[in-house]
């Protein structure tokens, strides 16, 4: 055993829990907000099985998005986990500006003006925060308000830059609501002002995870990049999909980002609502091909905002997402601001943990092959044929080292049967990789030899609970060690 093996096994922690919180394979994602704001309560939430916080920066100040972010480390500190922190980029977000008195009705036929002059919102005149919006649209595009609760054609761009909007699906008109143009190619940069003040913060303090809202094209990934890349930043890069475009431009967007997000509620609005169940599929089949986490989110859970279950098309939801491959699944304002913020993480883990206990299509042997034509075409030859051979042992554990993520992210993505040990050096990675199905990420340095890379590594997991003298173990690394190559070994062991 390395002399230094000792600061690997914390034994002063929980094992347990530790291990009861990472048996479940599909991760859960838990949106922060007032219900959930404090220390104790995060940590409820991650002991009923939350592994990633997300941190929606379209509400809050930065001093309480930093409390938040101190509350996540002091837990990945203190207890047995690695909990990551998703930042949730608000993006070019379209809203109409105060209403008087809050709202109004609108029926049928009215006709409204819309403007981007700041007013508070009356019949005569609403604004609209987007100043493109008499250069972009024209007559009978449709727009949209409110997540589609309201619905207006327009019908003339005057001179001065209003629009002239006639109601065609009437409802109660709030203020700051959202609006959409399915019918409409917006010309606003991908990173607003505020944004770009937001991802400033999020460098500085070292999220995880950022994602980018309202991604339209691949160029859009490309700035963000470009802007961490400037301040040497370790963040992994989601996009979200939930534009038409961005449908089009899918495959260039999964290979530019580190992760995707189906963001369901503006694409449900921007797009016809039954085209997107077999566009959540198509996204997650493809994400499984190019190895990179996905995650399906918006209105999972609704129901339980006030209510002590789930409506059973809910939990049909979660089961449905788990066993299309996503890797993890995301609550909003279930946690962020509903009455049940544990009780709902816990319902949806048990649905999770039934649907995985039946192991349905759980390895992609048969629809995912290395292809000859990848440039990592050899490391993800043994990252696959690991997990076959895994399965034909029946392995109690598939171990694999990783320096950039790349293999954490190839072996998941054949989802194998055997628990999932993912080892690194690279401290950052290791509450990056809590994203991903089935990973459990354990931190570890030395470089002595492969030898005593495995045996160290298959004590710390003795240590900590998960395996037991006899059982069998898969391991993927490289050699020559010192050299960092891409995954090139494949060994068999048992525990002694």
């Amino acid at each position: 055993m390395s002399k230094n093996i000792t600061k690997y096994l914390h034994e002063e922690m929980d094992k347990q829990a530790g291990i009861e919180h990472t048996f479940h394979r599909t991760k859960i994602v838990a949106t922060v907000g007032p219900a959930c704001d404090t220390y104790d309560k995060l940590l409820d939430l991650v002991k009923a099985g939350v592994n990633v916080f997300r941190l929606n920066f379209s509400h809050g100040a930065h001093a309480d998005k930093l409390a938040i972010i101190n509350y996540i480390r002091r837990i990945n500190t203190e207890e047995p986990y690695n909990i990551c922190i998703l930042g949730d980029l608000q993006g070019p977000k379209l809203r109409v500006g105060e209403i008087e008195n809050g709202s109004m009705p609108v029926n049928v036929g009215d006709i409204l003006t819309f403007t981007n002059e700041k007013c508070i919102g009356t019949r005569e005149k609403i604004y609209v925060s987007y100043p493109n919006l008499a250069n972009d649209v024209e007559a009978g595009n449709k727009i949209l308000i409110d997540d589609g609760k309201l619905e207006v054609q327009v019908t003339e761009v005057t001179e001065k830059g209003d629009v002239k909007v006639v109601v065609t699906m009437p409802g109660i008109l709030s203020s700051k609501k959202g609006v959409n143009l399915p019918d409409t190619k917006i010309s606003l940069p991908a990173l607003t002002e505020k944004d770009l003040a937001d991802l400033d913060f999020m460098i500085e303090h070292a999220v995880d995870w950022i994602a980018l809202s309202f991604v339209r094209k691949v160029d859009d990934l490309k700035i963000l990049r470009d802007i961490l890349q400037e301040n040497k930043s370790k963040c992994k890069v989601m996009a979200k999909i939930e534009m038409p475009e961005a449908i089009v431009n899918l495959r260039e967007i999964i290979l530019e980002s580190d992760g995707i997000m189906i963001a369901r509620g503006d694409l449900g609005v921007e797009m016809p609502v039954e085209q997107v169940p077999l566009i959540q599929k198509d996204i997650i089949r493809k994400c499984l091909h190019r190895g990179k986490p996905v995650i399906v989110a918006t209105q999972m859970m609704e129901s339980m905002m006030d209510r002590i279950k789930p409506n059973r098309s809910e939990a049909t939801d979660v089961a449905n997402a788990v066993l299309e491959g996503a890797d993890a699944v995301m609550l909003s304002g279930e946690t962020a601001m509903g009455q049940h913020p544990v009780l709902v993480v816990q319902t949806m883990r048990k649905i999770i943990l039934e649907v995985e206990k039946k192991e349905y299509r759980y390895n992609r042997e048969e629809d995912l092959k290395p292809q000859p034509h990848s440039p990592s075409f050899h490391s993800d030859a043994i990252c696959y044929n690991a997990c076959k051979i895994a399965k034909d042992v029946n392995a109690d554990a598939l171990l694999a080292m990783t320096q950039s993520g790349y293999t954490a992210f190839v072996v998941s993505s054949y989802r194998p049967k055997s628990p999932l040990y993912i080892f690194t050096k690279e401290k950052t990675l290791l509450n990056q990789l809590s994203l991903s199905w089935g990973v459990r990420p354990f931190f570890y340095d030395e470089e002595e030899s492969i030898d005593q890379i495995i045996f160290d590594q298959i004590q710390i997991l003795k240590t900590r609970g998960f395996l037991k003298t006899g059982d069998t173990i898969v391991n993927t690394g490289s050699l020559p060690v010192h050299l960092h190559l891409p995954t090139n070994l494949l060994k068999i062991s048992k525990v002694e």
